[in-house]
């Protein structure tokens, strides 16, 4: 599934595109996806204007003129797509195009339909039961080790699963998390409730770190990533741990990274450099 730096590439890869612009039109294929469209989808974003892309954790938020705004997952499988000049015929597992008045058009292609399309108002946002329990976002200016201390605070679950938790920290996946437990030395095995103090400020510095460095690689493409122009990214080409089983430590070279299960998610990481 597409995690954060993921989303926040689609984001800046689709803002050329759509920001500021007039949808013509919007062709819904298909009457759902993991959830049904709303019978008025269509109808309420046409002859509209976007005034602002931007991204909630995993979620793609499209705030329209009107005060809509369109939430959109991008599931297990789907992308967008930028479109100009001939526009292809849609293929099988094209479900949504959003056709702006100058002529570009954003496609949404999911073979899985896991991904998901829905309306709200902005001032019901924060409300919505796919936006009201997501943590901080860890890219923004309101993210700190202090903040990331008091959602850990009291937590006697492993610090791996604890920033697996929305309800924590928005946006990290089961990539992120193991890359920047690495980074900042610490065990996916220990305690959530242990990190503070210099351990939570290591770690919130890592994960900056980490999500800043796959951003600016346009995410990872392991299966089905791809960004809005077509492109592959290649943080993957940087994992440290992540996938790297049985491998020298990039760090100690003393020690193998291993792997773990921990909540049915794969762990990978060096128990020589982290504690």
């Amino acid at each position: 599934m597409p995690e954060l730096p993921e989303v926040e590439t689609v984001r800046r890869g689709l803002q050329p595109a759509l920001e500021g612009q007039k949808l013509k039109s919007v062709i819904v294929r298909r009457p759902n996806l993991r959830i049904p469209f709303p019978k008025d989808f269509a109808a309420r974003l046409t002859g509209k204007k976007i005034t602002r892309l931007d991204r909630r954790a995993k979620y793609l938020l499209m705030f329209m003129e009107t005060g809509d705004v369109a939430i959109i997952h991008l599931g297990m499988s789907g992308f967008m797509t930028v479109l100009e000049g001939p526009i292809p015929e849609p293929g099988k597992h094209d479900h949504v195009d959003f056709c702006t008045t100058k002529g570009a058009v954003v496609r949404f292609n999911d073979a899985r339909r896991f991904g998901l399309m829905t309306l709200t108002t902005e001032d019901k946002l924060e409300s919505h039961k796919l936006i009201k329990n997501i943590g901080p976002d860890p890219t923004g200016n309101s993210f700190n080790e202090e903040v990331l201390a008091a959602a850990l605070a009291g937590r006697a679950t492993p610090i791996k699963a604890a920033l697996l938790d929305q309800k924590n920290i928005a946006g990290l996946g089961n990539i992120y998390v193991s890359e920047s437990l690495f980074r900042s030395g610490i065990s996916p095995r220990r305690l959530a409730k242990t990190v503070k103090g210099a351990r939570a400020e290591k770690l919130t510095r890592a994960i900056r770190e980490v999500l800043a460095d796959a951003i600016a690689a346009g995410g990872s493409s392991l299966k089905d990533h791809v960004q809005p122009d077509g492109e592959l990214g290649y943080f993957q080409h940087h994992f440290k741990v992540y996938g790297k089983e049985g491998e020298d430590c990039p760090e100690c070279a003393s020690a193998k990274i291993k792997k773990i299960v921990q909540s049915g998610r794969s762990t990978f990481y060096c128990s020589n450099c982290q504690r």
